[in-house]
């Protein structure tokens, strides 16, 4: 299928007319930068993504996961060919595509809307692209006819798209889009109007066409349970800047910064302000008074960047805390405000000298009165150096 690289991708909207532009830097001073929406904000315009730099393989399944206004769907707009690049290169198989139009790019996009043509049939509609091409009827007719098996949607192809369920509708609009065989199909939320039920099946059926397709994907939502289930690699985005690039597990075990650390997980993970302090036993981490030593690896990763005794956020995941057995040193005091019993596990949200956290725990590990706690019971919890993440107070990036 295809490789697809951007290279230092750049892209920036103009001042309108009414918009104030930043004020001019004098003579012999660097350029003023202002901060507008999170975004940045240049003499040229508002910079929306920069310094996008991302190589990915044939047939990979990339997503690009971020809050609303980080970029994501911009850039596969630039892919696409619907905006135009600002900076930078944009390449797919290897050839220079930044001035080539959307319709000769061999790409094919999925859209949030599932922007069918009402007064067709779902057949007319999966067909439609392939009319325009001029294919032979007969070949038309397979490929519609073999979309629609891999999709489920062969008893549908006479109806009207009011017909249909919006999960149908979506798979009628992903199946006008692999008749075409693309080389790169881009989906930009196409989950997002459905409810959760339906989500959660459609995201199944996206991987099971991933299997049979063999195309390269990239995928852009804001959901990172859809991130995390889908993607070979993860993109993760804010304001316009990449933060973190690796495989679901690798952002979840070992996030880069502060908020990645705080967007990827659910629920997200807690953080407390703590010291890392150092002796001759080497580092460990004094939190509200509590020490909590850590593993050789931590230890060792440490000593490599000479890292030196700081105030850092400490970082710890709900379903890496445990009740402290009796007596144990390393405890903290929390008092519940909410319990959510979840069937399996129960939700504990907590407060630790005065900052709020979330202790998810195994009901079978928990007795009846454990399970029952209200509003205002005191417990003590506990957890390992080998699970905690530390970040860096100014620069928000992990010291690990």
């Amino acid at each position: 299928m295809a490789t697809v690289t951007l290279k230092n991708i750049m892209k920036i909207y103009p001042h309108s007319n009414d918009q104030k532009k930043p004020k001019k830097a004098k003579k012999g001073e660097a350029p003023v930068e202002e901060k507008k929406v999170n975004l940045q904000v240049t003499e040229r315009g508002v910079v929306a993504v920069q310094q996008f730099n991302l190589d990915i393989a044939d047939k990979e399944f990339i997503v690009l996961v971020g809050p609303s206004g980080c970029g994501k769907s911009t850039t596969l707009r630039m892919v696409a060919g619907l905006e135009e690049i600002s900076e930078g290169e944009l390449y797919i198989d290897g050839k220079l595509v930044n001035d080539v139009a959307p319709k000769d790019r061999d790409i094919a996009m999925v859209f949030q809307s599932y922007a069918l043509y009402p007064h067709m049939t779902v057949y007319d509609n999966i067909a439609f692209s392939l009319k325009l091409k001029k294919t032979p009827k007969d070949e038309i007719d397979r490929k519609v006819k073999e979309a629609a098996e891999i999709l489920g949607i062969t008893q549908y192809l006479d109806r009207k798209p009011k017909a249909l369920s919006g999960g149908q509708r979506q798979r009628v609009a992903i199946g006008r889009a692999i008749v075409r065989e693309p080389k790169v199909l881009l989906m930009d939320e196409p989950l997002s109007n459905l409810d959760a039920k339906l989500r959660n099946q459609m995201r199944a059926e996206i991987i099971k066409l991933r299997q049979r397709i063999h195309t390269t994907f990239i995928y852009v939502t804001h959901d990172q349970t859809e991130a995390m289930t889908l993607g070979d690699r993860i993109v993760i985005m804010k304001d316009g800047f990449i933060q973190q690039i690796g495989t679901p597990q690798e952002v979840f075990d070992h996030p880069a910064n502060l908020f990645v650390a705080g967007f990827i997980g659910m629920p997200v993970m807690n953080f407390f302000d703590a010291k890392l302090e150092k002796d001759g036993n080497g580092y460990y981490v004094n939190v509200y008074g509590t020490r909590i030593d850590l593993p050789a690896d931590k230890q060792n990763i440490l000593k490599a960047k000479n890292t030196n005794p700081q105030s850092i956020t400490l970082g710890i995941r709900p379903d890496h805390v445990t009740l402290a057995k009796p007596g144990d040193p390393h405890a903290l005091s929390a008092t519940v405000d909410v319990t959510e019993l979840m069937g399996a596990t129960i939700h504990m949200h907590v407060n630790i000298n005065g900052k709020d956290a979330i202790v998810i725990l195994p009901t079978v590990d928990l007795t009846n009165e454990q399970k029952n706690m209200s509003y205002g019971s005191k417990i003590s919890i506990s957890f390992g150096g080998n699970v905690v993440h530390m970040f860096n107070k100014e620069t928000e990036k992990t010291l690990l």
